[in-house]
């Protein structure tokens, strides 16, 4: 995949974690699963901030190589 195509993908699955998306919110309110629930989202928004600054570095350092 491409450097920016997956730096952007990534970018783009961040803002939509982060989006309060209050249907999904409120389903999980319902379940009684809240709590987990969020948890969950911020283990995922970790962990893809992780890979996006990971596709940045190598990103940088493809551009430096040429």
């Amino acid at each position: 995949m491409d450097n920016t195509a997956k730096i952007d993908a990534l970018q783009l699955m961040l803002t939509d974690l982060r989006t309060r998306n209050e249907p999904i919110r409120h389903k999980a309110a319902f379940r009684g699963c809240q709590p987990e629930f969020q948890a969950l989202v911020t283990k995922l928004i970790q962990q893809l901030e992780s890979e996006l600054l990971q596709e940045k570095q190598l990103s940088r350092e493809s551009q430096v190589a040429h």
